[in-house]
């Protein structure tokens, strides 16, 4: 099956080091990454789509980050 994921983080290097991460455990780039300005908080924020191929059968219950 195939997983989805959209990593967000605010525009720093901690979502860099986010997005890394899923890379390393195998998760694959899907599309381009976007940026755009919270204005709540007051900061740019990131997001990058990945996707993932694994065993096994979807269930809402699978913890996407401990794949």
């Amino acid at each position: 099956m195939k997983l989805y994921r959209l990593l967000t983080e605010e525009d720093t290097s901690a979502f860099c080091h986010k997005v890394s991460e899923a890379l390393s455990k195998g998760w694959v780039l899907y599309g381009d990454p976007t940026y755009a300005f919270d204005a709540s908080a007051g900061v740019m924020r990131c997001g990058q789509a990945v996707t993932k191929e694994v065993e096994g059968t979807y269930s809402s219950d699978i913890k996407l980050g401990a794949q």
